[in-house]
C-alpha cells in the first residue's frame, strides 16, 4: 500500500486508477451541463440534451476506439500516461526483465481485446445508464399510483393532471392502443427491470468495491472485475513507449493513407477528410478537457459580472422623521427632558409608546395608556402592546 502511493514502479497506485475511472463521468456531467447553458440561447441543443446518453456513448467510442488502437489504452487512461497489457503477457523467472518488457511493448492488446474493452468502456455503461432511466420512471409510475390510486389514465402525455371526464373520454378512444401487445410488453420488461435493477446495481457495485479494496492492499492486479474477466492489467508507459506511440500513429495513419483508391481527385478528398480527422482526435483529448474548464471560467466570470450587475444600490441613509408635533388638549413637555411628561420627576424604569416616540415612567405611562387608549402628549391612539421598555440607563 505504501509502495502504491509513492508511485514507483509500472503498477499504477490507486489514485490514478480511481481518478481515470471517474474521469469520463466528470466529462459527461460538464458536457452536459455545458449543453444546457448554450441550449438557453440556442434552442436546437434541446434535441441533443434529449438524447444525451446516444450522444454521449457516439463521443466516447469515437475516443476510445482511436485511443485504444493508437495508445492501446483508454481515452482517460492515455491521459494519465497508463496502458493496458495483456494478463498472460508477464515476467517470468526464465526470462529477464527486458525481454518480457520487449514482448509486452511489441504484442500489447489483441483486436478482440481491443473491441471487448470498447464494449466494457462504451456500450455497457450505455446500457447501465438506460436501465437506470427505466427504473426511475417505473418507481415514479408507483409512486404516482399510490398517491392517486390505481386509476393510470392520470397524466396526459405533456405530465399534466386530467379530470375525470377527459380520462374516460382519452381512455375510451385509446383503449386499443393501449391494450395493443407492444404496451404490455414495454411494462413487463419495466417490471422486470423496477425487480432486478436493484439486485445488478447492488452485485456490480460490490464487486468494484471488493476489487478496489484488493488493488489498494496490493492482493491483485486488476482494478475491477472487466479488467480481470478482458485478462487485461493495467501499467504506466515507459518513456520509451510515450516515444514510440508516435510514430505507430504515422505508420498507421501512412497505411490508411495508401489503402486509398479512386481517382486523383477522390484521393485528395479522402486525403484531406482523413487529415482533418486525424487533427481533430490528436486534439480531442486535451481540447476537449481545456475546452469544458475554459468554459467553467468564463462562466464564472459572467456570473460574476452579472452579480456585480444586478447588485442593489447603497444608497446613503435617509434623514429621520420629523418628532410628533404636542397637541393642543395635550400633556405638556417639561424643559428637563430627563423628566416624565406626566409625574415630571426624574423617570423610573423609562418605556416608550412607539406611537409617538416619547419616554415616560412605565406606571406613569401604563396607567394612562389604559385609561385613555392613546398617547397623553400626542393623542394618537395607543394600546398597552405599543409600550416598550428601554434599558440605556443600565
Amino acid at each position: 500500500m505504501l509502495f502504491q502511493v509513492g508511485g514507483q514502479g509500472t503498477r499504477p497506485t490507486f489514485f490514478e486508477m480511481a481518478a481515470a475511472q471517474q474521469l469520463p463521468a466528470s466529462l459527461r456531467a460538464a458536457l452536459t451541463y455545458s449543453l444546457g447553458v448554450f441550449a438557453i440561447r440556442r434552442p436546437f441543443l434541446h434535441k441533443i440534451l434529449d438524447y444525451d446518453d446516444e450522444f454521449f456513448a457516439l463521443l466516447m467510442m469515437v475516443l476510445e476506439s482511436h485511443s485504444l488502437r493508437t495508445t492501446d489504452a483508454s481515452f482517460a487512461e492515455s491521459l494519465y500516461g497508463l496502458r493496458r497489457r495483456a494478463a498472460n503477457i508477464s515476467t517470468k523467472k526464465s526470462t529477464s526483465i527486458a525481454e518480457s518488457s520487449e514482448k509486452s511493448h511489441e504484442l500489447g492488446l489483441r483486436k478482440n481485446q481491443k473491441i471487448l474493452s470498447v464494449v466494457f468502456l462504451v456500450v455497457l455503461p450505455y446500457f447501465k445508464s438506460k436501465l437506470q432511466s427505466i427504473y426511475n420512471r417505473e418507481m415514479e409510475a408507483r409512486l404516482q399510483a399510490s398517491l392517486w390510486g390505481n386509476d393510470e389514465p392520470r397524466l396526459d402525455e405533456a405530465g399534466f393532471l386530467l379530470d375525470q371526464g377527459e380520462t374516460s373520454a382519452q381512455s375510451v378512444g385509446r383503449s386499443s392502443a393501449n391494450s395493443s401487445s407492444m404496451t404490455r410488453f414495454r411494462k413487463k420488461i419495466s417490471a422486470l427491470v423496477a425487480f432486478f435493477y436493484p439486485w445488478i446495481h447492488a452485485t456490480n457495485e460490490g464487486l468494484s468495491f471488493a476489487y478496489q479494496l484488493l488493488y489498494l492492499l496490493d492482493a491483485t492486479g486488476f482494478y475491477s472485475p472487466g479488467l480481470q474477466a478482458l485478462g487485461i492489467q493495467v501499467c504506466r508507459a515507459t518513456g520509451q513507449e510515450l516515444m514510440d506511440s508516435s510514430s505507430k500513429i504515422s505508420r498507421i495513419r501512412s497505411r490508411e493513407l495508401e489503402r486509398l483508391r479512386g481517382p486523383m481527385w477522390l484521393k485528395a478528398v479522402q486525403r484531406v477528410l482523413l487529415k482533418c480527422m486525424y487533427t481533430s482526435l490528436d486534439y480531442a483529448q486535451t481540447g476537449l478537457i481545456a475546452a469544458v474548464f475554459f468554459f467553467k471560467m468564463m462562466e464564472w466570470w459572467y456570473q460574476s459580472a452579472e452579480q456585480k450587475m444586478s447588485a442593489p444600490t447603497v444608497y446613503p441613509t435617509p434623514p429621520p422623521p420629523p418628532p410628533p408635533k404636542v397637541a393642543k388638549n395635550g400633556v405638556p413637555l417639561p424643559q428637563d427632558q430627563s423628566l416624565c411628561p406626566l409625574c415630571c420627576q426624574k423617570r423610573a424604569n423609562p418605556s416608550v409608546l412607539t406611537v409617538s416616540g416619547f419616554v415616560f415612567c412605565y406606571s406613569c405611562i401604563f396607567k394612562s395608556v389604559s385609561q385613555h387608549k392613546k398617547c397623553p402628549v400626542t393623542l394618537i391612539p395607543a394600546s398597552l402592546d405599543h409600550i416598550r421598555r428601554l434599558f440605556h440607563d443600565l
